[in-house]
């Protein structure tokens, strides 16, 4: 099989202008969106929003992320940039979505055309323009008109039925326990359907009302709440927040609370969450010149699950030359989503999982020109493509799974874009 080509002719030549706005803390970033190209990365009501393309790359195969990363420093390199803010996602910016696998999958880099920031009590506002374009200045407030909620939605099984995929699971198992790996990460998917197009602006908003301690995303038709941070890399400091042991939640504070604690003494589940911090460490470690590696994890609670926890702490040495997207690339895939060993559990995934899982658990985030940004895994999210959206769910198998309690668990997980998609 031949590589795919990577991106062609000469990067563009951008303008770049960011001035201080006066944005009232009430007002929802996700309202400013308007249907023209929007991307957003969102948590507790700060973040990044942006329409319009002054400038994007596609990539694929092996060499997607490293593609992408020159195209974006040779960009920077050509941009004429005034930046009267001096923030982390001050300047120019891209959104980024990347594919799971190095084949198939289609990975893309955006640079929008207007970005509006807002980090604590500051906000501002990034317009981005090729040379000899002129872009004017947008009047910031509520897009208009507002979206929609889907008409008519309608689920359906993805490439496996419940059935098929718990077989799926004990496959999997079986090979765990005959010492093929120590633990692989299964997905599946559903299929919704509605009456018409569905503006991905509905679903963006409600889970960052829904969802507001996890990063609320949408790339490129890509979107989700994700509670899972790859990395961020900001001004030499590096964080990874690793999430790897689920339990559903009943919704009664008191058994919650002993379900929680539960989770914290499970075998199970902290077998799986030592493998996914320690591939996420041993990864970060060639980077650092010093790391804090918690010896615990914590349980966060989101409105769905609880999951075991670690925030992986670090200090970068070769932030001139490693940027945030290369650290995310040399993360991806961590044992949270693939497994470990590596390369045995992403080739069991090839062989059994029956799916393609496009963008599905890659990297998904934004990045500056200095290269300080946030990637997390597109995690709790869903691919929209006019009428029709795939969701996506995953579950940890190691050697005592039970194939009924992981189904329970992708259901559980795919509540967040369900309910997310439904009507007002």
């Amino acid at each position: 099989m031949t590589s795919p080509a990577a991106p062609t002719g000469p990067p563009p030549s951008l303008v770049a202008r960011t001035v201080p706005l006066d944005l009232s803390s009430a007002t929802s970033l996700a309202s400013l969106l308007p249907s023209d190209h929007p991307v957003a990365w969102l948590r507790r009501g700060d973040g990044l929003v942006g329409w319009g393309e002054a400038a994007v790359v596609r990539s694929s195969g092996p060499t997607r992320f490293s593609d992408a990363d020159k195209w974006w420093s040779e960009t920077i390199a050509r941009a004429d940039v005034v930046d009267d803010v001096g923030e982390p996602g001050t300047g120019p910016v891209c959104f980024g979505s990347f594919a799971f696998d190095d084949v198939p999958g289609d990975s893309v880099l955006v640079a929008p055309r207007v970005v509006v920031g807002r980090r604590g009590d500051r906000a501002w506002l990034t317009t981005i323009s090729t040379t000899g374009a002129s872009v004017a200045v947008p009047a910031v407030g509520p897009a208009e008109p507002p979206p929609l909620p889907p008409i008519a939605v309608s689920f359906a099984d993805g490439a496996l039925n419940g059935e098929e995929w718990m077989s799926v699971v004990a496959d999997a198992v079986a090979r765990i326990n005959a010492g093929d790996l120590e633990k692989v990460v299964l997905a599946r998917d559903l299929v919704v359907r509605a009456d018409g197009p569905i503006d991905v602006r509905w679903p963006v908003h409600r889970l960052t009302e829904s969802y507001p301690m996890c990063w609320t995303f949408h790339v490129d038709g890509m979107f989700g709440a994700t509670p899972e941070m790859l990395v961020r890399r900001e001004r030499g400091l590096v964080t990874s927040r690793v999430l790897a042991g689920t339990i559903r939640r009943t919704g009664d504070d008191e058994r919650d609370l002993a379900l929680a604690a539960t989770l914290a003494r499970s075998s199970k589940d902290l077998e799986e969450h030592e493998y996914a911090v320690r591939s996420v460490a041993d990864a970060l470690e060639p980077h650092c010149s010093s790391m804090n590696v918690p010896e615990a994890p914590f349980v966060l609670h989101l409105p769905n699950v609880m999951h075991l926890a670690t925030d992986v702490n670090g200090v970068v040495h070769d932030a001139a030359t490693v940027s945030s997207l290369q650290l995310a690339e040399s993360l991806h895939p961590s044992a949270a989503v693939g497994g470990t060993p590596t390369s045995v559990a992403t080739d069991l995934i090839g062989e059994i999982e029956g799916m393609a899982r496009g963008r599905y658990a890659g990297p998904v985030g934004w990045m500056d020109a200095n290269g300080d940004g946030e990637w997390g895994i597109a995690l709790r999210s869903a691919e929209v493509v006019g009428d029709t959206v795939r969701l996506f769910a995953g579950c940890g198998i190691v050697a005592d799974s039970d194939p009924a309690a992981e189904l329970a668990e992708a259901q559980a997980k795919f509540v967040p874009v369900r309910d997310a998609l439904a009507g007002g």
